[in-house]
């Protein structure tokens, strides 16, 4: 039986830790020159949604290693899951490349999001090398102090019309079956991966001013816990700048962006766009200066 479906069936967390221990679909490449970072943040995966970016995120964890790693709320969507069940080989082999970082030593914290709630009942406990905890504080090389949360504690629609948060969550999934439906096209005609939702929503004025406003409520609330900064998912708009001297990260997702945020080991912070990196990769050594000048313009 799938490890997520007894999971969600029964709630026994325990069933997760010797998950590590079995063997994935897609073996993990061995490669050369892996990335180090100190600390790795990633959120909003969307595990058991058709709109997860597996195969990339799959890419990024087989290229890079850190010390610490943060998985920040919404890695599974429980909402998904229990209306319809979908977990294909892709996924558990995410799953298995997690735990088998924090059985490799990795320090791997997981503080759940509204859409896998369902963990938050295991707050204080660790599993299989997976630390539970509802927040953390995160200190940087260079000694500045981080809040990490998921960030739906901050979202007004979550909180009191979780309704309309549902009902939005189902016009998500649509916009998400049409993106795949844009990439299928673009990867036919040998075009990197563009998200049709992040550009939509750069776009709508509303869109525009609730992440703003969003931003500023999450910083506000961290600098009144007297932090230096905050680190949070929820929104799938990757972003770093400064709110009224406190430093605003949002790690982005796995969804639309493909994004993670990370720490260099002398505290220098940095998000990375991977379909970037992978379109970089893919080019010829040769590549003419305007293609890569092209990937830059998409990213920003």
């Amino acid at each position: 039986m799938n490890v997520i479906s007894k999971l969600m069936s029964d709630g026994n967390i325990t069933d997760l830790t010797d998950f590590a221990n079995s063997h994935p679909a897609i073996p993990e490449r061995i490669v050369e020159g892996r990335r180090q970072y100190r600390t790795i943040w990633i959120s909003d995966v969307h595990l058991g949604t058709r709109g997860c970016n597996a195969t990339m995120l799959i890419d990024f964890l087989d290229h890079v290693d850190s010390e610490t790693m943060y998985l920040v709320g919404d890695i599974i969507d429980g909402w998904r899951l229990k209306k319809k069940f979908y977990w294909p080989s892709a996924h558990n082999d995410i799953v298995w490349r997690l735990l088998k970082r924090a059985k490799r030593g990795t320090r791997v914290i997981y503080i759940p999001g509204n859409h896998d709630e369902v963990f938050r009942q295991f707050s204080g406990l660790d599993f299989g090398g997976v630390s539970i905890r509802r927040q953390a504080i995160h200190e940087t090389a260079d000694g500045r102090r981080l809040l990490v949360l998921h960030g739906d504690e901050f979202d007004a629609i979550t909180l009191t019309h979780r309704w309309l948060a549902h009902v939005g969550d189902v016009a998500y999934e649509f916009m998400m079956a049409l993106n795949r439906w844009v990439n299928a096209y673009r990867r036919f005609f040998d075009l990197p991966y563009w998200s049709l939702s992040k550009h939509a929503k750069a776009k709508v004025k509303n869109a525009v001013e609730f992440i703003s406003n969003y931003e500023e409520v999450v910083a506000q609330a961290a600098g009144s816990r007297g932090v230096n900064g905050v680190v949070c998912g929820h929104i799938h708009t990757a972003e770093f700048r400064d709110i009224g001297g406190v430093e605003y990260y949002n790690d982005g997702d796995w969804v639309e962006g493909c994004t993670a945020l990370v720490e260099h080991f002398d505290g220098r912070m940095e998000l990375i766009h991977w379909a970037d990196e992978i379109a970089r990769r893919e080019l010829p050594d040769d590549a003419p200066g305007q293609a890569r000048a092209g990937i830059e313009m998409m990213a920003a």
